[in-house]
């Protein structure tokens, strides 16, 4: 059940309490703990990104392409950026025996008016 909240409302972010509070609203009975469980062992089989935003706060992803967040201080609400928008470059080579596996993003930005419909970026800031 836990994995028909997540994944059928398509590609969302979404945090572990949230989860829990739609699964409480859904009739699921189902403690925070099995959520956050659950949510890592998802993370673990590939099918959902943890973003980790703050200390102790993050975001569950259930679309796990190449992509970065612009993070929305204020609304603590992020909104993705495709990966091939995000150039890194000047990076040290790892220790020896310890490959990149993945370079993370987050795009920290201030106040918007914006409503997050009307959320949109261009290419070169």
């Amino acid at each position: 059940m836990l994995a028909r909240l997540l994944f059928e409302q398509g590609d969302r972010h979404v945090t572990a309490e949230q989860l829990h509070g739609e699964a409480v609203e859904a009739a699921v009975r189902v403690s925070f703990a099995t959520v956050y469980n659950t949510l890592h062992q998802f993370i673990e089989a590939g099918l959902l990104r943890e973003v980790v935003v703050n200390s102790g706060h993050s975001y569950f992803d259930t679309n796990v392409s190449d992509r970065h967040p612009f993070f929305f201080e204020d609304t603590d609400r992020p909104l993705d950026i495709p990966g091939e928008y995000v150039e890194v470059s000047g990076l040290p080579k790892p220790p020896a025996g310890a490959p990149i596996r993945r370079i993370d993003v987050i795009i920290r930005v201030g106040r918007t008016r914006l409503r997050p419909q009307d959320w949109k970026f261009s290419r070169l800031y």
